[in-house]
């Protein structure tokens, strides 16, 4: 997710203009995918009619504030009427994004020197066993995210009793 800042152009504008976008991502709700400030993303402008069912997709979230947030996250069902149910790969909430939200599409990736293909085997796997099975995938980051508290709260009381 990226906050927009004002004096700079919009993702929007630079889509617009150059029909591409390359930036690094701030967040972990692409995890474990995209890593923060350490891949580079190419995001394509996209035709929003031709978009399917885990393309991972850039889209403005709005706020109270008339401020946006641009979001990167994975399209895991196409529901009637131009709508989507969009969820990050790192995340157990899902929410429903309309089509004109949609600004591109994720293209590429680059670690380094190493570029994700996303039309590969691996990729393609990862899709599979992290992506589709997402009843799954939100039972385990609940019990990890459990886990993580009930440590945090006994190392605290542990330090608490010294």
């Amino acid at each position: 997710m990226t906050d927009m800042d004002e004096g700079k152009m919009t993702f929007e504008e630079l889509l617009n203009r150059d029909g591409r976008l390359v930036y690094t991502n701030v967040g972990v709700s692409m995890m474990p995918l995209i890593r923060e400030g350490k891949d580079v993303l190419i995001i394509e402008k996209c035709d929003a009619e031709k978009l399917k069912k885990y393309d991972v997709v850039l889209f403005k979230r709005e706020n109270i504030k008339g401020r946006g947030k641009y979001v990167l996250h994975r399209i895991l069902k196409v529901l009637p009427e131009g709508k989507y149910w969009i969820v990050g790969d790192n995340c157990t909430d899902g929410e429903i994004v309309e089509r004109n939200m949609i600004l591109g599409v994720l293209s590429g990736i680059t670690r380094g020197k190493n570029v994700t293909n996303l039309s590969g085997i691996k990729y393609r796997l990862y899709v599979r066993l992290w992506c589709a099975p997402y009843h799954l995938r939100f039972l385990f980051l609940k019990a990890k995210s459990f886990i993580k508290y009930a440590v945090r709260a006994v190392a605290y009381k542990l330090r608490i009793k010294k």
